[in-house]
């Protein structure tokens, strides 16, 4: 796995990536996350760790792009009425599975696509149709305790 990179926030709202040592831009960054390269971003004043709001920023500015927004109204609703709550826990849980569960599914779809050669398209589909069963069987007994 790669070395974390660490990247400053100037006052100026400048991105420094210390590993290259140039500045780079929040679709820089938003490039790391989907090349899967562990990275940090900390104040550089502070040095407080402010990923988090590096990627809701990353978020924000895709959703209130030009594209169509992954999160309709309903849902960001919700995920406000759940902040404070005694269910706050279990609805982060949720959503981590729920996402843990998604990636494992076009994990499988993707495998099954890519084989180069399928001698029986009905058995491939079979064997995806179990696998996708499989996560989803994990994923609920992880999330409720116990086997369905």
């Amino acid at each position: 796995m790669s070395k974390e990179i660490l990247i400053k926030k100037y006052p100026n709202r400048r991105l420094y990536d210390t590993s290259t040592s140039c500045y780079i831009t929040l679709d820089e960054v938003r490039k790391l996350v989907i090349d899967g390269t562990p990275f940090k971003v900390c104040e550089k004043k502070t040095n407080e760790d402010i990923t988090r709001n590096i990627l809701l920023q990353i978020i924000i500015d895709y959703e209130s792009g030009d594209g169509e927004p992954m999160f309709s109204s309903e849902l960001l609703t919700s995920f406000i009425r759940n902040y404070g709550e005694g269910s706050q826990d279990s609805f982060k849980s949720y959503l981590e599975q729920s996402m843990d569960f998604f990636t494992q599914q076009q994990d499988v779809l993707s495998e099954h696509l890519t084989k180069t050669s399928v001698e029986n398209p009905a058995e491939a589909w079979m064997d995806m149709g179990k696998k996708q069963f499989d996560i989803w069987q994990k994923a609920q007994k992880q999330f409720f305790g116990k086997k369905l």
